[in-house]
């Protein structure tokens, strides 16, 4: 049996000064859970969720990043939870860039 996942993909940045800033994304990648273009309403609304729970992180200056995985993740489980009544596998990525 094939789980159906969806893998976020943040891109972030770190300047010299050590601040941290979204610089791309979220991104949104659904494998077998549900089709991106009949699910675009759907899709939208987990980057709004992700992006505000990512914010919130970022705001309180959480820089650890598991911290910052599992608020994405349980913010991901509770929403698609709400909206579909599934528990799909979530997988965030995070990439770090120092400039």
């Amino acid at each position: 049996e094939i789980m159906p996942s969806l893998v976020g993909s943040e891109m972030c940045i770190r300047d010299r000064k050590g601040s941290t800033r979204l610089l791309a994304g979220p991104d949104i990648v659904s494998r077998g859970f549900v089709y991106v273009r009949e699910s675009e309403g759907l899709m939208e609304e987990a980057r709004r969720a992700v992006s505000d729970s990512l914010d919130k992180c970022l705001s309180n200056r959480h820089a650890d990043w598991n911290k910052i995985k599992l608020t994405i993740r349980d913010t991901m489980n509770d929403f698609i939870w709400k909206k579909t009544k599934r528990r799909p596998m979530i997988i965030p990525i995070i990439m770090d860039v120092d400039v």
